[in-house]
């Protein structure tokens, strides 16, 4: 698909911005839209996904047929049934007349389920009937009826982790999720932030008959900095705020930095790597920051042991004090209650329990006292994610004498992915 039909679905459907993530949304939407094949939009809460089941309506054989969003999480789970398919008269209390369903309704057309994850598991069987065979009963009764209606769904939530917690199908997760899109969220569209603001502010400046907010150069990178949580939602609320609060219609950094709440600024730890001081962040996961702190955890242990050894090995008053001096680092820079006790000449102590050595035997260490050498361990340990996987998984596997179903559940993985990791790191003969 070429950047001129790309820009004029945008024109059509009212879609604003340039990242490569939402182009590439459209173009799989246009693509898969003459067929007839299932859709799951995926993306954050407020980030645009209505709008990609718009266009796939739009530009398919059915785009003459009716359109219809339905909300699964705001329709009562002892109602959906009769919602989405019918029911008989006198089916259930209150039930005074026969009912046609969305999917008797929109036969011909398509069906937008919006909220996906939230349909009770009972729904979801028989969805999976319509999706397998097109065929559904009405709610009261045992006439099979058809229909030919063609399913686009959406989520927020990753239906895997709904599926391994026993709360959706999974047939008919792999049954929806035959053409994935996914819609970026709006953190992940750069420049695309402030034209978005802009659009919103001349919205709001036409509606209410006032000169549009316009953002001075200083407050550009404050706007797109922000993670906004809420996405598109978000941003729509602040161009408005602003619209109606703001006196002067030229805003700079720091009348805008209100409007933006600090507590959603950023939610997660960072790292910064090399560059960091030009303002670019290193690309650091939430596993590369588990592994960096475990590793630094690591070293520090080593250190101790090294340190209890000389002490043990009968370190003379003031050679022990500038051994706990030098290793600092190490201990609390406070002193327990317990048998170490403060002198004027000591600054650091080791952490001890409190009567932790009362009515205890002191332990005495003479030359033939066998000590652990740990001499040969370096400080430096490889930071490679694989080596680090494939020995935490080694170490699992052996735990559980090679039953992988426990070994994935303690790695907290799937047992598809665990297989897929054996065959990566060649363990399918462990």
């Amino acid at each position: 698909m070429t950047t001129q039909e790309i820009q004029s679905i945008k024109l059509r459907f009212g879609i604003i911005g340039n990242a490569p993530a939402l182009n590439y949304a459209i173009q799989v939407a246009a693509q898969v839209a003459p067929t007839d094949m299932t859709v799951l939009i995926t993306g954050e809460s407020g980030s645009g996904k209505e709008s990609f089941s718009k266009i796939i309506h739009a530009l398919s054989p059915r785009k003459h047929g009716q359109f219809i969003a339905i909300n699964c999480g705001a329709i009562p789970e002892g109602t959906i049934d009769s919602e989405l398919f019918g029911h008989e008269k006198g089916s259930f209390t209150g039930a005074n007349e026969a009912r046609k369903g969305y999917f008797e309704v929109t036969n011909g057309g398509t069906i937008f389920l919006d909220e996906i994850g939230e349909m009770p598991l009972g729904t979801q069987a028989r969805l999976l009937r319509v999706l397998e065979n097109g065929e559904f009963i009405r709610v009261g009764s045992s006439k099979v009826q058809k229909t030919d209606v063609r399913v686009v769904a959406a989520t927020n939530v990753k239906l895997l982790d709904r599926v391994q917690a026993g709360t959706f199908r999974e047939d008919l997760y792999y049954r929806l999720n035959t053409v994935p899109i996914t819609v970026p969220a709006l953190r992940e569209r750069g420049e695309d932030i402030y034209l978005l603001f802009r659009k919103f502010a001349s919205d709001a400046a036409e509606r209410y008959r006032s000169r549009p907010i316009t953002l001075l150069p200083d407050a550009v990178p404050v706007l797109t900095r922000f993670r906004f949580p809420g996405n598109i939602r978000q941003l729509k609320n602040i161009a408005e705020q602003m619209s109606v609060l703001e006196t002067e219609r030229d805003v700079d950094a720091r009348r805008l930095t209100p409007y933006l709440p600090q507590d959603q600024a950023s939610r997660l730890p960072m790292l910064l790597g090399p560059g960091a001081a030009d303002g670019a962040t290193a690309g650091y996961s939430e596993r590369d920051l588990l592994y960096k702190i475990l590793f630094d955890m690591r070293r520090d242990m080593t250190d101790l042991k090294k340190v209890v050894l000389e002490l043990a090995a009968g370190q003379r008053p003031h050679e022990t004090q500038e051994l706990l001096r030098q290793n600092s680092h190490l201990f609390s820079n406070t002193a327990p209650a317990g048998p170490f006790e403060s002198s004027p000449t000591a600054d650091y102590f080791l952490p001890v329990a409190p009567n932790a050595y009362k009515n205890e035997p002191v332990a005495s260490y003479d030359d033939e006292t066998p000590v652990e050498d740990i001499s040969h361990e370096t400080e430096e340990e490889t930071l490679s994610l694989d080596v680090k996987e494939r020995e935490m998984i080694l170490k699992a596997l052996k735990k559980h004498n090679n039953k992988r179903k426990y070994a994935a559940h303690d790695l907290g993985i799937s047992e598809r992915t665990l297989y897929r990791k054996l065959k990566q790191y060649d363990l399918e003969q462990v």
